[in-house]
Order: structure tokens, then sequence, then C-alpha cells
């Protein structure tokens, strides 16, 4: 009303009148439509149900909390932020499709503005043609499949529009991980391993790097074999696997695709002292195989959290907020939450305080240089990855994960 200060009383007045009227009559649809333009939204697409919920929860309670504290803090322009989550579970699964149906429905929603997640590489692959076609900036904590983001496969997926990357990630990828589990595992002193995968797409990238780089050590892979999809009996071939006499079985896939119950069955079969080792889909390996996860090492594409004194306040509230530990890639979490709402507070500062548009956020995600978060300062590369990836090491004693190690690792 501030422009009709200088009018007549009598005209005040009738529209006074007219604007009772209308609120009567359903006009506060006007101020709520006001209201609706100063939300903004981060979606996050995990596996919240199901198989795959122990590793997905604490993902998400990562990413909530970063949410959650920046909205207590204020953003820019008054702007109210939200968290909008959705399970890309489907029949106790991850799912690739309803992981691409979750991300439709966030393109769908002009006030979300970046988005959190997946958490595993075939659900990500499935997602980033539409995340990219849209220019809706996605972070990913934990998917490490070479191919989201390198070589011809990342071109792939980027197709619709290969001059925009929309995809990054705070974790490392597949090749560095399995070449460190190479390493890890000759140092372990295994020199022959019989070699497991689950046949998708991290599973697959992840045991057939360290497949190479394990015979590139010096090591003998005494077999490779690729499972088939909801296997539940896995006797007969852990049985063949006994008959060659292994140091260690290598495992590349999750827990809910065969990893724990494989390690379940290598005590049926008189395998249960050999070593069982993979990758950060195993680090829930006890919630299927309990103690006989013991003797299992597993590493994380992720630093130890809980030694970085970056990472000491969000330990603190984290434990505070959930009651609980922080789970394998809580952190990741965390910090790929700061990334969207640091660059959507840019973006907002950028526009004078106005909305910003997905590709502005995008283009300040790309930027994202030294973000001080819980896992280290996050850069990205041209590609999307961080820089100065960090990997660490873990074994299970009485069904519970303790560190090992961790290096720092060289990309490209």
């Amino acid at each position: 009303m501030r422009s009709m200060k200088s009018v007549s009383r009598n005209l005040l007045a009738v529209a006074a009148a007219a604007g009772l009227l209308a609120a009567c009559s359903g006009g506060s649809s006007g101020a709520s439509r006001v209201a609706a333009s100063r939300i903004v939204k981060i979606g996050i697409d995990l596996p919240l149900s199901g198989a795959d919920a122990s590793v997905g929860i604490s993902t998400e309670q990562g990413a909530l909390l970063a949410i959650e504290q920046a909205q207590k803090k204020g953003l820019p322009g008054g702007f109210t932020l939200r968290a909008d989550p959705l399970d890309d579970s489907l029949q106790g699964v991850h799912s690739p499709q309803q992981g691409a149906s979750n991300v439709r429905s966030f393109v769908s929603d002009a006030a979300v503005l970046a988005v959190v997640g997946p958490y595993n590489s075939n659900v990500a692959a499935a997602e980033i043609p539409i995340t990219n076609a849209a220019g809706l900036a996605q972070i990913g904590p934990s998917v490490v499949s070479d191919g989201l983001t390198l070589g011809k496969a990342a071109a792939n997926l980027r197709r619709a529009n290969p001059a925009r990357n929309a995809f990054f990630r705070v974790c490392t990828t597949d090749s560095l991980q399995g070449a460190a589990l190479a390493r890890f595992a000759r140092k372990l002193g295994f020199g022959r391993i019989y070699v497991i995968d689950d046949n998708e797409t991290y599973g697959l990238d992840l045991a057939n790097r360290f497949d190479h780089d394990f015979r590139r050590l010096g090591g003998t892979v005494l077999g490779h074999d690729h499972l088939a999809q909801d296997t539940q009996d896995f006797k007969s071939l852990l049985i063949k696997i006994a008959a060659t006499k292994p140091d260690a079985i290598f495992f590349g896939g999750v827990t809910s695709t065969g990893g724990g119950l494989i390690r379940k069955q290598m005590f049926d079969v008189g395998l249960g002292r050999v070593p069982f080792i993979g990758g950060d889909g195993i680090a829930d390996l006890a919630t299927v195989a309990g103690k006989l996860a013991d003797g299992a090492y597993f590493t994380l594409a992720a630093p130890n959290a809980e030694r970085l004194p970056a990472a000491r306040a969000f330990l603190k509230a984290y434990t505070a907020r959930y009651h609980e530990p922080i789970g394998p890639y809580s952190a990741n979490a965390y910090a790929a939450a700061q990334v969207a709402i640091a660059a959507i507070e840019r973006a907002i500062a950028a526009e004078g305080g106005a909305v910003p548009t997905r590709a502005q956020v995008l283009a300040q995600v790309a930027a994202t240089h030294n973000l001080q978060t819980p896992i280290g300062p996050v850069s990205f590369d041209a590609a999307g990855d961080i820089q100065n990836p960090v990997i660490s090491l873990y074994g299970f004693k009485n069904g519970t994960p303790y560190f090992i190690s961790q290096s720092n690792l060289t990309t490209k």
C-alpha cells in the first residue's frame, strides 16, 4: 500500500474493503504465492527403505543436518530453505528407475535448485541425463563409478547437453578406490584372491580395476565371476572357490546385492576364516552378516571424519541431533549439501536478493573452491570430481567397523 499514500481517505477505504472481500473469498492465495516464491529447496535422493536403508538414512541425515543449520542461520534475501527427500528404493532395493522418477519430480518443481544424491552408481547413471538436460546441479556423496564423470560413458550421459556438466561428487572414483584396494590387499599379505562382482555399474567397475591392479602388483587372481541378479544361494560358487585355496575373496558390489549373504555362507562351506575384502559397498556388511563380518575389510571413498579437526563441530551436532554415530557417508552428504547451500547463497547474493536460476546455481557449484567441510576443503575439477581425494581402510571386529589407515590419492 506504500504507493497509495497520496490518495484520498475514501479511495483508501475502498481499497481496504476490496482487500478484505478478496481475503474472504480466497484472495489469501496471493500471499501464499508470495510466500512460496521465497522458498528454495534442495532435493535429496537416496535409498531410504529396504536393504539399503541402513546406509541411505544415515547419509540422508548428514544432508538434512546441513540444511537445517543453514535455515536456522538464515539465507540471503530472507529465503526459506527446505529439504525435499525422496526414496529411490523399489521393492526393497535401490532402483535406477525409481531414481530417474525422483529427479524428474525435482526438475518439475521450480523451487528445487540442487540435488544431493544418489548413493548408488547405477542409480546415478539413470539420473544424470535428466539433471544434466535440465541444468539442475547434482552432488553425489558416495557414487564412485568412473563412467559418471570420465570417458565415453560420461559423454553419453551428458549427450542431451554435452557442453554442460551438472553432476559433481565429493567422493573419489572406482579406479582410484580399486587401485587402493589392490595396494591394501598386498600390504595385508594377500597373494591369491578370488574375485566376485554383482555385475552392476559400481561393483563391476570396482572389481575390474581391482583385478587389473592386483595382478599388476604381483598378485594372482584365481578366478573372476559375475553374479546373476537376485541370487540368494552362493554355496555352489563358494565350494568352487574353496577348491582354489584363496588367501581372500574380493567382492565388487554392495551388501544388498550379495555381499552380506556371501559372507554368511562362506562359513557354511569352510571359508569362514578366509578374509573378505571389498569397497564402500560393504561398509554395512554387519547389518546382514552380524559378527560373521569379522575378518572382512572395506574402503570408504572419503577420509575418516572422526580424525579430522574440521569435523568436530559436525560430529557433535550430528550426535546431538540423531543420538547415534555417523554412518559411512554422513559427513560426505553434509559436505555435498554444504556445496549446494553455498552455491545457492552466492547466487542469491549475486542477484541482489532475488531468486536465482538453476543455471546460476550450477555455475556457482562448478566454481566451488576450498569450501571448508567436515571431510576437508572441497574443490572440483572440470569433470566434476573432487580434487585431492582421500580413501580409508576399515576392518570389522565384533560386528563393528574399525579404522585402519587412510591414503591421499592423486587424481587424473
